[in-house]
């Protein structure tokens, strides 16, 4: 494989040559700006705002960084950008920032706005909310359901993934992975791939958000919400620069 000084891999496709000009631009202005002493959290931020293509097959990996047509995985494009300047950035901050979702510098709401651009924020925030919530969700309802049953004096975890997708979206997750397969002519099967599953979370939320009625859709919301807040210095990493940071 051919990498550039400038860290841009030439093996890289799946994109426009205007998707591609952007990418290397991307990261020289990453690499330059750190080598002119910017902190290279700040250049990153900068570079995901120069970033215009959705997906790339990268070092023989399939990247989407848009999910759903409407949801930016920022913190897959964060890892490729990086990737390419990996002898820049300390090795301290990029595993606290990568595994423990800890950014090495705080950053403000309005600047990390305007460093990664207004449309690609919104973007981000529907990740957040699409993506990241809609899982806690689910894991907030199996933790009730798991309450309730140790409650009623049954210790059996059996099926409980297929009440708790029932009792947040009508149907078992069986059933609503049938549905996903057939609107995205997907092949039918249980098993989804990382990007896949992300996908599918996305349509759930925007299933959810169809089917349920304003009231339930914020309560429910609610509860994700919450369950990220007792959880989220348990995760790894961190999927949005938490908001006492920014």
């Amino acid at each position: 494989m051919n990498e550039g000084t400038n860290g841009y891999d030439d093996d890289c496709s799946g994109m426009t040559i205007e998707g591609k000009l952007a990418a290397k631009a991307a990261v020289a202005h990453l690499r330059s700006s750190i080598e002119s002493d910017k902190h290279w959290y700040l250049a990153l931020l900068e570079a995901i705002g120069l970033w215009a293509a959705t997906q790339e097959v990268y070092k023989g990996r399939f990247l989407h960084y848009v999910i759903g047509g409407e949801a930016f995985d920022w913190l897959v494009l964060a890892r490729r950008l990086c990737d390419g300047v990996d002898n820049l950035i300390p090795e301290s901050e990029r595993e606290g920032f990568f595994s423990r979702g800890e950014p090495p510098i705080a950053v403000k709401i309005e600047q990390f706005k305007k460093l990664v651009g207004t449309a690609k924020y919104r973007a981000l925030l529907n990740y957040w909310y699409g993506v990241e919530v809609e899982v806690a969700l689910v894991k907030a309802i199996g933790e009730t359901i798991r309450k309730e049953r140790v409650s009623a004096g049954i210790t059996s975890k059996k099926d409980l993934t297929e009440v708790a997708y029932q009792r947040a979206y009508g149907s078992p997750r069986s059933d609503l992975i049938d549905i996903f397969s057939r609107e995205n002519k997907r092949l039918p099967g249980p098993t989804l791939s990382d990007t896949e599953a992300k996908e599918f979370t996305y349509w759930l939320f925007k299933y959810r958000l169809e089917k349920h009625d304003k009231a339930k859709v914020a309560s429910d919301t609610k509860q994700g919400l919450l369950y990220l807040e007792r959880h989220l210095d348990k995760k790894s990493p961190a999927p949005f620069p938490t908001f006492n940071s920014i």
